[in-house]
């Protein structure tokens, strides 16, 4: 990657970690540069305004998602098994992205809700490739939002040990299998 596109990177980072742990207001075009440790004039050489910030989120946000669903659909352990292990909260790049969106969807920024909407879509997309029945294709993605949200409410994911998540798994993947 180019000097320039670190540099652009590093400012999407400082957006998301200014957003995630300030909240949308605190997002402003003097802190992001401070964080990003650039200039204002260097962070307006990349995004001319807040509004170009949050494209430039939404533009990770989109390819972090189809990166994601590229390793569900690839991964050795199937796609369902996969997506609900990867459920559970880590820290990833797409989280750090989508918990920034979700910040600035409080905000009622609607390029950013129909960035949340259009990831959740491709993740139901992927489970309906595996599971033919829509009300159970359904359920699985719950579980899946489920295990998310429950391990960010925990903090370290104390709430879902390796036992629970294996107990959930084989639970989830049975159901797959006599759906009766």
């Amino acid at each position: 990657m180019s000097e320039r596109g670190r540099t652009r990177e590093r400012i999407l980072d400082a957006f998301e970690a200014i957003l995630t742990t300030e909240g949308e207001r605190a997002a402003t075009l003097d802190a992001v540069a401070a964080r990003a440790e650039v200039s204002k004039g260097g962070l307006l050489y990349h995004f001319a305004s807040k509004d170009a910030l949050v494209d430039g989120l939404v533009e990770r946000l989109h390819a972090l998602v189809e990166q994601d669903v590229g390793d569900i659909r690839s991964a050795s352990s199937g796609p369902i098994e996969y997506l609900l292990r990867t459920s559970v909260s880590s820290g990833t790049p797409l989280e750090r992205s989508a918990m920034a969106c979700f910040a600035l969807a409080g905000a009622q920024d609607e390029r950013v809700r129909a960035a949340l909407r259009e990831m959740q879509d491709a993740w139901l997309a992927v489970v309906r490739e595996s599971v033919p029945d829509p009300v159970l294709a359904r359920v699985v993605s719950l579980v899946s939002d489920g295990l998310y949200f429950n391990s960010v409410l925990r903090e370290g994911g104390g709430s879902i040990g390796r036992e629970d998540l294996d107990a959930i798994v084989a639970y989830v993947t049975g159901l797959l299998d006599d759906p009766q």
